[in-house]
């Protein structure tokens, strides 16, 4: 049987995606017609970017599921027209750039690597930075994401602790759920890193109450979504001195712009939303694995619950 398999996304994506994605269909043994144009009632499955032209899925009437090229759903979840399941990505590619990501700026602000990288002044004091098992480090979701940066400081010795709408357990990592273990974990972390999903139950999470929960001269770390954080009650917190340092890789409007505060304040590091990016080769490789199992009567791997927005 031959399939198709719609790509509904921009054409710079199909240039990046088209190869990798065929030559899984043929390792999978697939046979597909795979193309950004297909009659809407003739489509198995569509292989999806939410900024893709295609926002009305009434018509496709045979398709099976769509499957997500990317972590985030925010911008799919409530689209009406949409009945058939959703998958989306979790890609061992994205995984690993996040974790070495989330890492490498924990470890940034654990070891104080400013003062020596920057050189601000000629003060030959010597100091001794903590050990990791002296740090606390919290993560403020525990999805594919959270867990594996979560579980990779916790084999580096940190003393970690993650919280989630539903608790959740692993081993060597304290887990807290619900709004009293929010305020626990807060209360607790010296580095806070967010990677939890943009819904409305999330936004400013990190607001002006929970900012100031947190230890005096604690650190953010953002590679989430930008509306976790209230923008203004961070920069007051920057300015007072009650968070010592923000590292932001997201924002509510994106690429964040040139006038914006966050790009001239000392106490903030921008980085282009560059944390995690899902790679071509494994993405595909995940992708084709959800159509197998589509095709077999298996259930999909990742699939949305759109009530709860992830």
């Amino acid at each position: 049987m031959l399939l198709n398999i719609l790509f509904a996304a921009r054409a710079e994506r199909w240039t990046t995606y088209e190869q990798p994605l065929r030559d899984a269909l043929r390792d999978a043994g697939i046979k597909a017609n795979l193309s950004m144009d297909i009659a809407p009632s003739e489509v198995d499955y569509i292989v999806y970017a939410p900024n893709s032209e295609l926002q009305d899925f009434t018509p496709y009437t045979r398709a099976k599921a769509v499957l997500n090229l990317w972590a985030g759903v925010e911008k799919i979840t409530g689209n009406k027209t949409l009945k058939i399941p959703l998958a989306r990505m979790v890609d061992p590619g994205l995984t690993k750039g996040m974790v070495e990501w989330v890492t490498g700026h924990v470890m940034r602000y654990h070891l104080g690597l400013d003062i020596d990288i920057l050189n601000t002044s000629t003060d030959w004091t010597p100091r001794t930075p903590p050990l990791a098992q002296e740090r606390k480090v919290g993560m403020l979701g525990m999805g594919a994401l959270g867990t594996e940066a979560a579980k990779t400081l916790a084999i580096l010795g940190f003393d970690i602790a993650g919280w989630s709408r539903s608790l959740k357990s692993q081993p060597g990592i304290k887990c807290f759920d619900g709004e009293d273990g929010l305020q626990d974990i807060l209360a607790r972390s010296e580095i806070l890193v967010l990677l939890l999903p943009d819904t409305p139950a999330t936004e400013n999470t990190i607001d002006q109450a929970a900012l100031a929960k947190m230890p005096k001269g604690a650190f953010i770390i953002n590679p989430g979504r930008g509306p976790l954080i209230d923008d203004d009650a961070l920069i007051s917190a920057l300015d007072s001195g009650q968070i010592a340092h923000a590292t932001l890789d997201v924002f509510r409007t994106e690429p964040l712009p040139a006038q914006h505060p966050y790009w001239a304040h000392p106490k903030v590091t921008v980085t282009p939303h560059i944390a995690a990016e899902t790679r071509a080769v494994t993405a595909s490789q995940m992708i084709v694995q959800n159509i197998q199992r589509g095709e077999t009567g298996q259930p999909f791997l990742h699939l949305v619950d759109r009530t709860l927005g992830y």
